[in-house]
């Protein structure tokens, strides 16, 4: 720069040098603030980066939002500054999309021009660079300039986050789940954020503002913590100590409020409700208050023991003045914060500022007409003047702006975005009445005597606190002293914002963020959860709210959503304003407490980094002692542990101490899906678990067992490319399958190779030995080709293999007909079932007991050995049946196919056989006929009329769908068996009587061959017959029971309830049955059991939630069945043959709740409508106490809660009316005769609506000749009188009874359908049923005031809660926000 001397000779720019200079700064800056604006106006990226690098941050996501014209090399400077990596030590790769590739973190291209996509998510992967991972930026580093961010890139924090399409809440806005790298670093501005624990953003906030506030934050430091009085962890005031202290003294970005919210006594449910603000605030300061109150700390100065109070309340004046005497009525209230109003009630403007709204606050109404008061001094009423006066502000001034408010047109909460603007200083000096000061003492007066410390009379204060009036610490006005008025000028009123809490969203929901102003350096500052940035006044008035257009009704709705809430102004008082507490002025027992806090934060720091050092992976373990089951735990080891080291955790892990010595033990890779030991490590004792795992990652693709072996064996080496074998020695004789034996061999070895490594193994015979393969469920393969490989015959990973080796002619047979494959086939098809029997009436057992015994103990016993014999005997009885029909197909066994299933039938025999087969099964009819006769005789030989018809009819049925679940009596039988007269004969209680039909057993076991199959191209009857039916009967054409055609496997023994549920009464049996067995079969074999023949007995299948539902389909099999799935057994008549449950419900189309359960009934196919109502009325009359005329009811259709078609008398059901299991009817009772008389016609309910009245009317059903407008209009016009062409009608919406509010119906509906049929858009009605409104088109609407108004729509609301249909208004329910003293809520008992 040219220099030129000056009069003193000093040298001095050159003038027009200085000048240039000056405008190439100035040019410079406005380079440099346009460049900041077109930032906040271009496109945004927003990006999602994994960090996939360690298995801590696999899960979270770090979330950027820049510019568009970003570059790439920036991108990474951020990425590395947010996730605290030094630059250049990792890749960022695409996450989402086909390819990879790495992005170049040398590029200077823009995000856009790079691929990223503007208003989308753009997914990244951070990941490590050439194999090493990231190196972790030292706190000490320079992080600011590092990352490169300055004041325009951290402006991309203020506001909100972006939100993904959504509004309402704040998880909108901040992911719930943070990247714990994002908040390891400070800010650059040197201010520490809060974590949003999912939407506590509000609380957030609030924090930080407190936090701000001088005088709030060094009165709470030097409050000491007595920790012999309380529990630290529920001490409000401590924990908010410590995180004031954290958020001063950190190093973090961010740091959590979980601490916090648990003093409070919250669970983490809490952190999904968003509240309110103010009301946090208030209740928070109430908390505080009363924390305080219970320590009573000597050394609390003044100020901090009534702390809340002392800068935060005021005190203002209710006043009521008679207009003609002057006399005054008046009481102090208390306030923490005044409320301003944005828009008046039935106003269409809002206010334009908060000195506006102020001045609207204090302004007094005048009291005449109706509502003039009764002055106590002129004994009469009269006109008054009514307002509130501020006698006191605070040393901290809040305003809440009321911006939620309650439209009663549209019965919505809504929010009011319209514009109000607040000052940086506020003088409050205008809004104290004068004339209250100058008013004589003796026109003022309290209605109670004395001042009144209650709660204001405007509805718009917030008084949830007051406190003694004589304490006066902030600026009093209502003082008679003249020198306190000169101690306290109107200058003095003069307040500086420095807190803005801005609400961003709708009513419904939206994210909160604060704007606060530190009082060291005056710079604003964004507190915006974790993200901490500085703004300028400009960003201030973006928080005024509304547009640049008119303040009019509509202007709220198109004004930003992101504006001010809440405004704190501090007392600009030199005096009293105090400075921020640096650490070296901490009280001793703060210092104490940053000591603490520093040591926690740096072991906090050790343990990051070891935890990414740290492998984790999957650990299996058989454990030989706690039942030789396979335990699964997570191994966590250093990667730079030895593999010996490794193999000690892991057998501490699994609590091998003492049970197999250490060097027994060792790791060895596992792949627990297909449960194969992939490799053992021999040598490598010392080698590095980060080497033999491949590195510390998020996951691993395989696992880790811990294998143990006894003293005397030596471990097995597991080489790459072996496969395991699990092999089943199969027994014959016994007709049993081992437990596996597990081996490894190779897949290229031999079939024959492989059978003599078994026979080492097992130490069978390699030379007689069937090796059967199990490729998948139930699939076996025989292996008898000696030269084929493993691989090729269809070997992995993981195999199951099932041998045997005897010289039995079995080997002699094709392999499916082969006993071997039957042994097979029978273990993949058994499943295990747990059946609950019924429990038996204890009065009926009674009679019986006394019937059968006597009075006899010996006589109770010999009957109860009497009938175990007799189930013994026929137990034997069906054992040589099965082994002579399985001697006698055994001939014919090797001329079946070898693709046929062994287990389906019994062979069919050949005509000359046919008496043979008739013998045989003549000879299972009479076994059974006479094990049901000798039953009845051991029960007293009364009793033979109950099983002399099995299919006998009981008055009523069980409910037997979803209904039947756990509210159902302890009683499992039917209450109309147990009232029959014949149900005393055949039931007998277990515990109490001699006899145990069902539940004395010890076990039962019918096992046979099982085995028949049909002629080919034969198929009979009953298994087709009910194709369509939703039951099928257990009886053939000829009436024969199906269940004797075939037995499949079945063994039952008595079970024992773990819980001991069973002993009382209900007894459990364990069944192991083949699942291709027929319910009809199954039945048939559960019939000693209970006691009773299949038909008078119903199977329920248990669900995980303890629901039953009634299986009904008896030739289905249990296919749908697998292991240890409950049945229960209830007592009462199965369905038949074409019959079906119904269930039948009162149609009641003018009752609240129209639809009404009556009864459960069966209807059968072929039976006729009339018919069914005729088999209705004696159980209408027995249950329900309805005495109904056949002709005075009438079925219908019924369509969850619609009413459908009418069912006329002559319908016949299956023919006319569909009809399925669990089917559903409504029952209508008419006032007179049936007026449908056809298919034809069309029965429709119509209701009138009255809008002079704002009334419906009742239903009232007509029946049209056709689907005709015309006929329609004219039908409603005769029933009604309303003239034709003043007729209007509209089709109801929604399911029956079409409910509407009497507000929205007149405008909502689509009146007088442009149509001339009634089957056509938009009407559709084609079926009995549609609801049909109708009205005069000359009759207008009731006028209402507004009063009358808001009173119907409470009403109506209330009545459409109550019926469940659609509500206008529907507000969110909301949970109540509450801090708890005492730690935590108390949970009612019986609130579960």
């Amino acid at each position: 720069m040219e220099m030129v001397p000056s009069e003193e000779n000093q040298l001095v720019p050159k003038e027009g040098m200085f000048w240039s200079c000056r405008q190439s700064i100035f040019d410079e800056m406005k380079k440099r603030f346009s460049q900041i604006e077109n930032a906040s106006e271009e496109p945004r990226v927003l990006c999602l980066v994994q960090d996939t690098t360690n298995a801590k941050t696999v899960n979270e996501r770090l979330t950027l939002n820049l510019p568009a014209s970003t570059t790439l090399s920036k991108l990474f400077e951020d990425v590395a500054h947010k996730a605290s990596y030094v630059n250049g030590t990792f890749d960022l790769a695409w996450g989402k999309t086909g390819d990879m590739g790495s992005l170049d973190p040398s590029s200077e291209m823009s995000l856009t021009e790079s691929g990223f996509e503007p208003g989308k998510r753009n997914f990244l992967q951070l990941t490590d660079k050439d194999g090493e991972q990231p190196q972790i930026a030292s706190d000490e580093s320079g992080t600011a300039g590092s990352s490169g961010l300055d004041d325009s890139s951290q402006e991309r924090f203020i506001g909100p986050l972006p939100r993904d399409g959504t509004v309402g809440c704040s998880s909108d806005y901040s992911s719930p789940s943070y990247s714990y790298s994002s908040i390891l670093n400070k800010s650059d501005t040197g201010y520490v954020g809060l974590v949003n624990q999912a939407m506590t953003c509000y609380l957030n906030s609030l924090l930080q503002t407190l936090f701000m506030t001088p005088e709030f934050r060094n009165a709470l430091y030097n409050w000491e913590f007595e920790e012999s009085e309380e529990d630290p962890v529920t001490s409000i005031p401590y924990q908010l100590q410590r995180l004031f202290l954290l958020l001063q003294t950190s190093k973090k970005r961010a740091i959590e409020t979980t601490d916090v919210t648990r003093s409070f006594g919250w669970d983490s449910s809490e952190a999904w409700q968003q509240h309110d603000v103010q009301e946090l605030c208030r209740v928070m300061f109430d908390a505080l208050e009363q924390k305080w109150k219970q320590t009573e700390q000597q050394q609390f100065s003044p100020l901090t023991a009534d702390l809340i109070n002392q800068l935060y309340q005021g005190k203002l004046k209710d006043y009521v003045r008679c207009l003609e005497c002057g006399y005054e009525s008046w009481r102090i209230d208390t306030y923490l914060d005044i409320p301003l109003v944005i828009r008046p009630f039935g106003a269409s403007q809002a206010y334009g500022s908060v000195e506006e709204a102020l001045q609207a606050f204090v302004q007094p109404e005048t009291l005449d007409g109706a509502n003039q008061y009764f002055c106590e001094r002129c004994k009469k009423k009269c006109d008054a003047r009514k307002g509130l006066r501020f006698l006191h502000f605070p040393y901290l001034l809040t305003l809440q702006l009321k911006r939620f408010d309650f439209d009663y047109t549209t019965m919505h909460r809504i929010k009011l975005n319209d514009r109000m603007s607040f000052p940086e200083e506020l003088d409050m000096g205008p809004f104290i009445d004068v004339e209250d000061e100058k008013s004589p003492q003796t026109e003022s007066c309290t209605d109670s005597g004395a001042e009144n410390e209650g709660s204001c009379h405007s509805d718009q204060m917030s008084n949830d606190f007051s406190a003694d009036d004589g304490v006066d610490e902030g600026i009093c006005l209502d003082s008679a002293s003249s020198t306190e008025r000169v101690l306290k000028p109107k200058s003095s009123l003069t307040f500086e914002l420095f807190s803005v809490m801005v609400h961003s969203g709708s009513a419904a929901g939206g994210h909160y963020y604060a704007c606060i102003k530190s009082f060291s350096d005056g710079q604003w500052y964004s507190f915006n959860d974790q993200h901490v940035s500085k703004i300028t006044q400009e960003d201030i008035r973006k928080t005024y709210g509304g547009s640049l257009g008119s303040r009019g009704y509509y202007s709220s709705a198109f004004a930003s959503s992101t504006n001010a809430y809440m405004l704190i102004y501090r007392l600009k008082d030199p005096s009293r304003n105090a400075k921020y507490l640096d650490c070296d002025d901490f009280p001793e027992h703060i210092k104490h407490l940053v000591q603490r806090e520093k040591e926690s934060e740096e072991q906090e720091k050790r343990q990051r980094e070891i935890e990414r050092n740290t492998c984790k992976i999957k650990l299996f373990c058989m454990h030989p002692v706690k039942m030789m089951a396979m335990m699964e735990n997570k191994l966590e080891v250093h990667k730079d542990k030895t593999l010996r080291e490794a193999t000690e955790m892991a057998y501490k892990l699994m609590e091998l101490d003492g049970v197999v010595p250490l060097d027994c033990c060792r790791l060895v890779k596992y792949d627990e899906f297909h449960e194969y030991l992939e490799r053992s490590y021999e040598g490598e004792d010392d080698t590095p678990m980060g080497l033999l795992l491949g590195g510390v990652k998020s996951s691993y693709m395989f696992d880790l067992l811990l294998e143990t072996r006894r003293a005397e064996q030596v471990f097995q080496p597991y080489k790459p490319g072996e496969v395991m074998v699990k092999v089943h020695v199969v027994d014959l004789k016994s007709d049993t399958i081992a437990p596996p034996v597990s081996i490894r061999a190779y897949l290229n070895q031999s079939i024959t190779e492989f059978k003599q490594l078994i026979a080492q193994a097992t130490e069978l015979s390699a030379e007689t030995m069937r090796v059967v393969l199990e490729r998948c469920y139930n699939d076996l393969r025989l292996l008898y080709v000696p030269n084929k490989t493993l691989k090729a015959e269809g070997f992995f990973r993981s195999n199951k293999v099932f041998v045997e080796s005897s010289e039995s002619p079995d080997h002699q047979v094709t392999f499916t007909d082969s006993l071997l494959w039957k042994l097979l086939d029978r273990h993949g098809n058994t499943i295990r079932l747990f059946v609950s029997l019924p429990v038996q009436s204890p009065g009926t057992n009674r009679t019986i007991c006394q019937k059968v015994g006597g009075d006899t103990e010996e006589g109770s016993k010999g009957n109860r050995n009497s009938v175990e014999a007799i189930l013994e005997e026929s137990t034997e009885k069906l054992k040589n049946l099965s082994l002579q029909q399985q001697q006698g197909s055994s001939t014919s066994d090797s001329q079946k196919s070898s693709d046929t299933s062994d287990f389906e039938h019994i062979e069919s025999p050949s005509p000359s056989q046919e008496p043979d087969s008739s013998s045989v099964s003549a000879v299972v009819a009479v076994d059974n006929r006479e094990l049901e006769n000798r039953i009845r005789a051991a029960s007293g030989g009364s009793g033979g009329g109950a099983y002399s018809d099995p299919e006998t009819q009981f008055p009523g049925e069980e409910r037997s769908d979803s209904e039947v679940n756990n509210d159902r009596s302890t009683s499992s039988v039917d209450s109309d068996i147990l009232s029959s007269s014949h149900s005393s004969d055949t039931l007998c209680n277990a515990d109490s009587g001699p006899i145990q039909l069902a539940n004395g057993l010890d076990s039962h076991s019918i096992t046979s061959s099982r085995r028949s199959k049909a002629n080919e191209g034969k198929k009979e009857t009953w298994d087709t017959a009910e194709e369509d039916s939703g039951t099928d009967s257990e009886y053939d054409e000829n009436g024969k029971s199906k269940a004797e055609s075939y037995y499949l496997y079945f063994r039952a023994e008595p079970y024992a309830q773990e819980d001991g549920s069973g002993e009382g009464g209900q007894k459990c049996v364990l069944v192991h049955v083949d699942k291709r067995i027929t319910l009809s079969a199954f039945k048939q074999n559960l019939e000693p059991f209970v006691g009773v023949t299949s038909t008078q007995f119903k199977v329920f299948r248990v669900y995980a939630n303890n629901q039953e539902f009634e299986s009904v389909r008896l030739n289905e099999t249990l296919s749908s069945f697998s292991d240890d799935n409950k049945i229960t057994i209830r007592l009462g008549r199965a369905l038949k043959k074409g019959e079906y449950r119904v269930k039948v419900y009162q149609l009641l189309v003018n009752d609240a709740e129209p639809c009404k359960f009556l009864v459960d009934t069966v209807f059968a196919k072929g039976m006729t409508v009339k018919q069914s109502k005729e088999e209705l009325m004696p159980q209408l009359k027995d249950q329900c106490k309805l005495d109904l005329n056949i002709d005075k009811f009438r079925l219908r259709k019924k369509t969850w809660k619609n009413p459908g078609t009418v069912f006329l008398d002559y319908h016949v059901y299956e023919e006319d009316i569909n009809i399925s299991s669990n089917w559903e009817v409504f029952l209508e009772v008419l006032d007179g005769p049936e007026k449908m008389k056809s298919m034809s016609q069309l029965a429709v309910l119509t209701r009138r609506w009255t809008p002079a009245q704002m009334k419906l009317e009742p239903f009232q059903e007509v029946v049209l000749e056709s689907s005709s407008v015309e006929e329609l209009k004219e039908t409603l016009s005769e029933i009604s009188g309303i003239p034709l062409e003043n007729l209007e009608f509209a089709k109801g919406r929604g399911t029956f009874p079409c409910d509407i509010s009497v507000l929205e119906i007149h405008q909502d509906l689509d009146w007088n359908p442009k149509v001339s049929t009634l089957n056509v858009w938009p009407l559709y009605i084609c079926d009995d049923g549609a609801v049909v409104f109708y009205r005069d088109s000359t009759e207008e609407p009731m006028e209402q005031s507004e009063d009358e108004r808001n009173e119907l729509m409470k009403k109506e609301s209330s009545r459409l809660l109550k019926t469940g249909h659609r509500v206008s208004y529907s507000p969110r329910k909301e949970k109540a926000l509450k801090i708890y003293l005492d730690g935590g809520p108390v949970k009612d008992p019986g609130q579960d």
